[in-house]
């Protein structure tokens, strides 16, 4: 904003500092000053106000003021001894109305008769063209000279123009029209207040005139508007009809409501005195919730706690005093009551006032200094560490982590079947679903029971431009609760997927995850879904394993189901391991259990035999364990199948059985002698035939 140098000058008795040191000054207590710049026989200084101080500084008086606080040089705020005509009355040649007070809590109207229109002094318009004004005549030059002065905007309205006599001030009716003062027409609505006549818009209330009662050289009585108005109903009235003036950008960062008054007063003055008017007697003034100036307490201790200084008593109160702020006079009390001037809007709680004295005793007087305080450590929150530590397994793995929304559409619902399976991802209609009362769409009529059907998803619009998919998700799925009192049941699932026939690289996947995530005694029991289950479940009939630790079960691994996948439209097979996540939370550890690396070497042999179909892996497990001792180190199932070329009611199991000493390396022997007994103990069920 453009500030004349010779005009702040004016307002002071003692001389000013030169511009460039004003400048510096000002930069020094927050005012940055962008450009000082010699124009004839004055000094331009560009200052960067901050919005926040808008209401007192958009103007030379507040600038001035703030010199005063900096300088200790005595400000001396212009008189305006105005002489009224008693003989003739303002309240008979206009009345004021007010429909909306939210909107303008202050309306202040004064008229003047008599009035000389001509050219303004020259004074007056080197002033104006040296804030970027350009001078009309004096009446509204005197208006935009008192709005520079003390920051209020004021408007005139030619009195013999106005219908009726009449200022209604109220919101512009559908389809109303105005023409500017600057000719541009505008198309008004009921979110844009105006000033109106008895019978139509005469101005943009806070923005712009309008051009049918503006001041021309024919007058000779001049309504002078003085007015308060809502900051919001300013802002939205500009952005609507896209019209920027000084005005509205004072208005929009909010004005004092006790300035319009003053500045009614000063530009009457200025008016009788250069255009030889009459005031007439009265104020118009409408006013109905007066604003007083706010009362705030401020510690004096904590003034010291919070700059990191200790500045006197007398020298705090001292700096309030320059700031017009008024003081307590208890000398004895470290607590004093703060009145807050009421052009001071930016001022509303102690830090507010400890920010002013700070800022005017000088910031770079403050010494840096570290703070002193104690550094605590956050409580860990468990379950977001595991989260991540989970994430970050499967991320090094290959896998890449996708966020799907929480709904299911009604076509999921049909695919995935209505009722409630074993596997918790069979979904139940009316029994287990829960429906959203108002969807965005119908692809989210449902909250999600599982992870799995939006998984499927991805790949169903991914498959044609990937070859190998590895994604995963962790988050809560939700169903009817069975809990009195419980609507809905929450659950946290984690839910991994990958394409292909990948049944034993999802397995070994899972064990990488369980064994950093610190868990151990993990068993895959194959899970034999009865006829009626298999009708219903997403998962392959022959091809799905319960997850086990400590013989709790903890989630699922399995390919989906062929008439899934054909339905769904995926053209390959697809491995999911769904697992409780709350469960596997629990069970999660950062302890491990040391166990040394043989210094001896390892020998792995295969073993593969038959079975009846019901038999789980845990009981061949067990076997091979039992009998195989503490040489044997490790039993990895790789293989199941049932094809054409094994007998009907059996199954093909094929194992990996790592042999290793902790003391010596064994021989061929050794561990053919091992691996026969546990060949023999396999053949002592007549059932079970080991494959040679």
């Amino acid at each position: 904003m453009i500030f004349s140098y010779n005009w702040l000058q004016s307002f002071f008795k003692k001389k000013l500092p030169e511009p460039k040191r004003l400048a510096e000054l000002l930069t020094m207590h927050s005012f940055e000053v962008a450009e000082v710049k010699k124009i004839g026989k004055d000094y331009i200084l560009d200052i960067d106000v901050l919005p926040n101080r808008g209401p007192d500084c958009f103007s030379h008086l507040g600038i001035a003021r703030e010199i005063s606080a900096i300088t200790g040089l005595i400000c001396e705020i212009p008189t305006s001894t105005i002489k009224e005509d008693k003989n003739l009355k303002a309240k008979d040649f206009v009345s004021v109305e007010i429909k909306n007070k939210e909107a303008c809590p202050r309306y202040t109207a004064r008229v003047v008769t008599e009035v000389k229109v001509g050219s303004s002094p020259k004074w007056i318009q080197e002033r104006l063209k040296i804030c970027g004004l350009r001078p009309i005549n004096n009446i509204v030059d005197i208006l935009n000279y008192v709005m520079l002065e003390t920051g209020q905007p004021l408007h005139a309205f030619d009195g013999e123009k106005l219908e009726e006599k009449k200022i209604i001030v109220r919101f512009a009716r559908e389809r109303e029209k105005i023409v500017t003062l600057d000719e541009e027409k505008y198309d008004l609505n009921e979110s844009i207040l105006v000033i109106a006549d008895a019978k139509k818009p005469v101005a943009i209330a806070g923005i712009e005139g309008g051009k049918i009662p503006e001041i021309d050289k024919n007058t000779k009585i001049v309504v002078l508007e003085s007015a308060n108005f809502n900051p919001r109903v300013i802002r939205r009235g500009s952005r609507k009809l896209d019209l920027k003036t000084d005005a509205s950008w004072r208005f929009e960062h909010g004005i004092d409501p006790n300035l319009t008054e003053f500045a009614i007063n000063r530009a009457a003055f200025l008016i009788q005195k250069i255009a030889k008017g009459k005031i007439l007697k009265g104020l118009i003034d409408f006013y109905p919730k007066k604003v007083f100036s706010k009362r705030i307490k401020l510690d004096l201790d904590y003034v010291e706690r919070l700059l990191g200084i200790k500045i006197s008593l007398k020298e705090i109160k001292n700096i309030l005093k320059k700031l017009s702020f008024k003081c307590s006079e208890n000398e004895n009390s470290s607590r004093s009551v703060v009145e807050v001037p009421t052009f001071r809007l930016d001022i509303s709680i102690p830090e507010d006032l400890i920010e002013e004295i700070g800022r005017i005793y000088g910031y770079q007087k403050i010494k840096a200094a570290f703070p002193i305080a104690a550094l605590i450590p956050p409580k860990r929150n468990f379950e977001i560490f595991w989260e991540d530590m989970a994430k970050n397994i499967l991320k090094e793995v290959g896998f890449t982590e996708v966020y799907n929304y929480s709904f299911i559409s009604e076509e999921d619902r049909k695919i995935f079947g209505d009722p409630e399976g074993k596997l918790s991802v069979s979904y139940g209609a009316s029994k287990n679903l829960i429906e959203v009362e108002n969807p965005i769409s119908v692809e989210q009529k449902y909250l999600r029971p599982s992870l799995i059907p939006n998984l499927l998803k991805n790949i169903q619009k991914n498959q044609r431009y990937f070859s190998d998919i590895k994604i995963f998700e962790l988050g809560k799925t939700f169903k009817k609760s069975k809990i009195k009192n419980q609507k809905i049941e929450e659950k946290k699932m984690l839910t991994g997927l990958l394409i292909g026939n990948a049944f034993y690289q999802a397995k070994g996947i899972l064990d990488t995850l369980l064994n950093k995530l610190g868990i151990s005694n993990i068993w895959y029991d194959e899970y034999q879904p009865t006829p009626e289950e298999s009708e219903i479940s997403i998962w392959h009939p022959k091809k799905c394993a319960e997850i086990k630790v400590n013989h709790e079960e903890i989630g699922f691994l399995g390919e989906i189901s062929p008439k899934i996948l054909d339905e769904m439209r995926i053209e390959n097979k697809v491995v999911i391991f769904d697992i409780d996540f709350e469960k596997l939370q629990k069970l999660s550890s950062e302890e491990t259990i040391y166990q040394p690396i043989s210094r001896y070497p390892a020998a792995v042999r295969d073993i593969a035999f038959l079975v009846p179909r019901e038999v789980k892996v845990v009981e061949v497990l067990n076997k091979i364990n039992a009998v195989g001792g503490p040489l044997v180190r490790d039993v990895d199932l790789f293989d199941i199948y049932e094809g054409e070329e094994i007998p009907e009611g059996k199954k093909n199991l094929a194992f990996h059985i790592i042999y290793q000493a902790e003391d010596r390396t064994l021989s061929s022997e050794e561990i053919d002698e091992v691996q026969e007994k546990i060949i023999k103990a396999l053949e002592e069920d007549p059932e079970w035939q080991v494959r040679k």
